[in-house]
């Protein structure tokens, strides 16, 4: 099957970190005029950023914690952008069934309750389920344009999730923005973050243009893996 050509893309201080609320001290808007000029109607984004900037507060309790066990896929809506949050356990609540004008779709694992399928449901939220007991993200990514027909798909972080998709060889370009500072805290996550195999190698990266410069010193690169 087919899947959506994929973009990672990601703003990070000179030392790797993607903190929002550093990189809002060291950058302007330059990264959102960036994220137009790439083209992507549907964006994907993990269960910690979503927490921290779109998700209602809470966390889901299931009456009944019976896993769903099987892959399934509910289509809410046909549209032609989507925001697609992973939520591997199914855990995050919602107020809305969209995210800045952008229909909302949950990709879950098959360890996911039927009790919150249930409640995405009543929501009118989309949702895909598979893998277990992670998401199966290159089976998410074949019936997210099987099913939902997207194309082309923009991966936004957190870096957790940009290391999960760059490990299983998902990633077909790396736009990179970097703004002039420094984090150094210790802890916080990189743009590229949480693969425990110590003995990978790294991926290589083929410039696929001339680096762009803007008045306050971010630069803007963009990458093919080799």
């Amino acid at each position: 099957m087919n899947r959506p050509y994929i973009i990672c893309h990601m703003l990070a201080s000179l030392d790797g970190r993607i903190d929002c609320e550093m990189t809002e001290h060291i950058c302007g808007n330059e990264y959102y005029e960036a994220l137009a000029e790439l083209n992507c109607p549907s964006m994907i984004n993990g269960r910690v950023t979503a927490e921290m900037h779109y998700a209602d507060k809470g966390t889901f309790s299931p009456k009944n914690p019976a896993a769903i066990n099987q892959e399934t896929v509910h289509c809410a809506v046909k549209t032609d952008s989507y925001h697609i949050i992973t939520d591997t356990l199914g855990s995050l609540l919602w107020k809305t069934d969209n995210l800045e004008g952008k229909a909302l779709i949950c990709l879950v694992s098959e360890y996911a309750t039927q009790d919150y399928l249930a409640y995405l449901q009543q929501k009118n939220i989309s949702y895909i389920a598979t893998g277990k007991p992670g998401i199966d993200l290159k089976r998410a990514m074949e019936i997210l344009n099987g099913s939902f027909g997207i194309e082309r798909l923009v991966l936004t972080g957190g870096g957790n999730l940009n290391g999960s998709f760059l490990a299983v060889g998902l990633l077909d370009e790396i736009s990179m923005m970097y703004a002039p500072g420094i984090d150094g805290r210790k802890g916080w996550t990189a743009a590229f973050d949480g693969i425990e195999d110590q003995t990978r190698l790294p991926v290589k990266l083929r410039l696929t243009g001339t680096v762009k410069q803007y008045g306050n010193g971010t630069v803007w690169m963009r990458y093919i893996p080799i």
